[in-house]
């Protein structure tokens, strides 16, 4: 499909979509966890839904309610002898979700059911090196990386895992949720420095939610400083009953961003402001970048000021490149953005296809080792662009129109069903004219 939106500075209101961070930990959680979870989920993606399908195949019964979800778990998941026939060689459609392969290899190795797991687009070619060679160190037998499906035979046993901190933060939550399927303590030894750490954290607290102890100290390895991060629930997770999915400030940002390239702003409802999702830092780069912020009890909002560009770092909360690559662009002045580079390894190289939005609209931005130089300009003129299969190079384009002389179309716009399916409805509702076109 092919969106066009035309110039226009957006106003308004909106709702964020729910967290699918959130949502990913809390849906496996409630998976091993004996009785009923309710879900609190507002809203569902692409990438939510194939969390479900998995957990579906393993014997989980998740049903969508007006509310989200009500999860009755996996039966006998405390041993392999006890887990349904179902689950035995099962295969698990990961879609194009990185976080739903990442987090479940480590806790389908762990339940020893022998499953397979296949995933779409770039998702195959992701690396899982470190991970990989770990599980296969504590058990787990697995197929050659890269092949589809993914096999994964043998049994992970508990002990001490080793991961450098500079990789996918993913590698380190899916062997933290596979913990207590083993019943026994897991070490995570993560090397410093440890980026993303945010997710990390978000990881934790659903685990606590669901009874599990997680606790952290800093440790010298043969490596040098880590932090070890030991995860133990000798007796299995506990159903809290219900749980919550936070509001996703990752596609917030984008209507931050929006607020802050013109018009009378923008006001998003549904965020936590004490939240662990590391994108919350938005409301910090956009003021570095000149933006009027307002943080408030149910949200944020976001106004135009006198942008100016800045040196920014990223290590912890790389998806935010997107949106405020959007609001560099049109900042006075040169805007570095550093600590990128794993965004090679997203949905499409993020790094170029960012690159290739701005400067593709009439913009100036160079591709750094670890991020991006963008000189910003007062007005854009418009243009075609390419998603690339990636839903936040989309949501990126549709901001930039609000300070374009001509419209933008984009295409492949409907990858946004990734992980914010109504993006374009939501568009609209802030002034923005959208035109689709299927192709």
């Amino acid at each position: 499909m092919n969106v066009t939106v035309q110039p226009g500075q957006l106003t308004g209101e909106v709702e964020a979509p729910s967290s699918k961070s959130e949502a990913h930990r809390l849906l496996i959680c409630a998976a091993f966890a004996p009785g009923t979870t309710d879900i609190d989920c507002t809203t569902s993606s692409d990438d939510i839904d194939a969390t479900v399908s998995c957990l579906e195949a393993l014997g989980a019964r998740v049903t969508r309610t007006r509310r989200g979800f009500r999860v009755r778990p996996v039966p006998g998941t405390s041993a392999s002898d006890n887990l349904p026939e179902a689950a035995r060689g099962a295969v698990l459609d990961c879609g194009e979700s990185g976080s739903t392969l990442r987090f479940l290899l480590p806790v389908v190795a762990a339940l020893g059911c022998g499953a397979r797991l296949v995933g779409h687009g770039r998702l195959p070619e992701r690396p899982l090196s470190p991970l990989y060679e770990e599980l296969v160190a504590h058990g787990a037998e697995l197929s050659r990386q890269g092949e589809v499906p993914l096999v994964v035979g043998g049994r992970l046993r508990a002990g001490r895992f080793s991961l450098p901190g500079n990789v996918s933060s993913q590698f380190v939550s899916g062997l933290m949720m596979a913990a207590p399927i083993l019943r026994a303590p897991v070490e995570i030894d993560v090397a410093e420095p440890v980026e993303s750490r945010p997710y990390i954290d978000l990881t934790a607290r659903a685990l606590e939610r669901f009874g599990a102890q997680v606790s952290e100290e800093r440790v010298r390895t043969e490596a040098g400083a880590a932090r070890a991060l030991v995860v133990s629930a000798p007796s299995g997770l506990s159903s809290p009953g219900t749980v919550s999915v936070g509001g996703d400030w990752s596609g917030a940002a984008f209507w931050l961003a929006a607020g802050a390239l013109g018009g009378a702003g923008v006001a998003v409802r549904g965020l936590d402001p004490a939240s662990a999702q590391g994108d919350r830092q938005v409301l910090a780069a956009l003021a570095l970048l000149g933006a009027r912020v307002l943080r408030r009890a149910d949200g944020a909002a976001c106004a135009p000021d006198a942008l100016a560009g800045r040196d920014l770092s990223v290590e912890s909360c790389p998806d935010l490149v997107p949106p405020l690559a959007a609001v560099a662009a049109c900042a006075e002045g040169r805007t570095r953005i550093r600590g990128a580079a794993r965004l090679r390894l997203k949905e499409s190289d993020r790094l170029a296809t960012v690159s290739a939005v701005v400067n593709d609209l009439g913009g100036h931005a160079e591709v750094t080792a670890d991020g991006l130089v963008i000189e910003g300009s007062r007005a854009l003129r418009g243009g075609t662009v390419d998603a690339a299969g990636d839903h936040r190079i989309a949501m990126m384009a549709a901001v930039l129109a609000a300070r374009c002389e001509a419209p933008v179309t984009i295409r492949g716009a409907e990858c946004v069903s990734k992980s914010y399916p109504a993006f374009f409805e939501d568009l609209a509702s802030l002034g923005g004219v959208v035109e689709s076109e299927e192709i």
